[in-house]
This record gives C-alpha cells, sequence and structure tokens, in this order.
C-alpha cells in the first residue's frame, strides 16, 4: 500500500493541473470578454460615424450592439465567478500543499527513528559482549 505522503503527493499533482485548466478557462474567457468589447467598440463606431457595412441598417446593427452587450455582461459574470474558482482552487492546493510536507517530513521522521533504533539496537549487542568480558566476578 502507499504510503500517506505518496498519496498526498499525488493528489497535489492533480488538484495543480486542474488548478492549471481553471486558469487557462479563466484565461479563454477572458480573451472572450475583450473580443466582445472590441466588438462593441466597431459597432458604436460605425453607428456613430454612419459608415454601416454593407447590407447593414442602423437597426440591425443596434440590435447586434445589444446582443453583444448582453453576451459580454454573461461573460463578464462567467469570468468573474471562474475567478472565484481558480482562487478557492488555489488556496486548497496550498494547503493540500502543506499537508503533504507536513506527511513526508512525518515519514522521514518515521524512517530516521526507525534507523536510530536499529543503530541503537546495534550498539546493545555490539556492548553486551565487552561489559561481559570484564566482568570478572
Amino acid at each position: 500500500m502507499k504510503s500517506r505522503a505518496e498519496k498526498l503527493g499525488r493528489m497535489v499533482s492533480l488538484m495543480k493541473l486542474q488548478l492549471r485548466l481553471s486558469e487557462w478557462h479563466l484565461g479563454r474567457l477572458r480573451q472572450r470578454e475583450q473580443d466582445l468589447q472590441a466588438e462593441e467598440i466597431y459597432l458604436v463606431g460605425a453607428l456613430n460615424e454612419m459608415r454601416l457595412p454593407t447590407g447593414s441598417s442602423s437597426e440591425s446593427i443596434s440590435r447586434r450592439l445589444t446582443t453583444t452587450g448582453l453576451g459580454a455582461r454573461e461573460i463578464r459574470a462567467e469570468a468573474s465567478s471562474q475567478l472565484d474558482q481558480v482562487q478557492a482552487e488555489s488556496r486548497r492546493v496550498k494547503q493540500l500543499e502543506r499537508v503533504a510536507k507536513a506527511a513526508v517530513a512525518d515519514k522521514l521522521r518515521d524512517a530516521e527513528r526507525r534507523s536510530l533504533d536499529s543503530i541503537a539496537g546495534l550498539a546493545t549487542y555490539i556492548h553486551k559482549p565487552v561489559d561481559k568480558c570484564f566482568d570478572r566476578g
């Protein structure tokens, strides 16, 4: 059976991968938000300067602007939620890293204690015959 420290180490790796995926998703949402904002700027400029794209009317541009604005707000809300999730996952990863580090330290202390116990056992075994040699009683 795997040790607790090894299991925690695997959990930390998986949680880090999940965190990276969440960060990537957040980046994609922010990129989509920027794209929608750029489209909004273009549409507002087209309406203000009356340089409408071929085959478009001011009403169609206005509808497109409304739809784009709604989409941008939805993406902004989703990005905010995703940011909260990324921050929460980051805190969990840091906490689990501390727990894993403590588990590794415990494992090393146990190994060192077993090593010292075995050395102490050898030392008492070695010293017993020596003590008997000097016992002339």
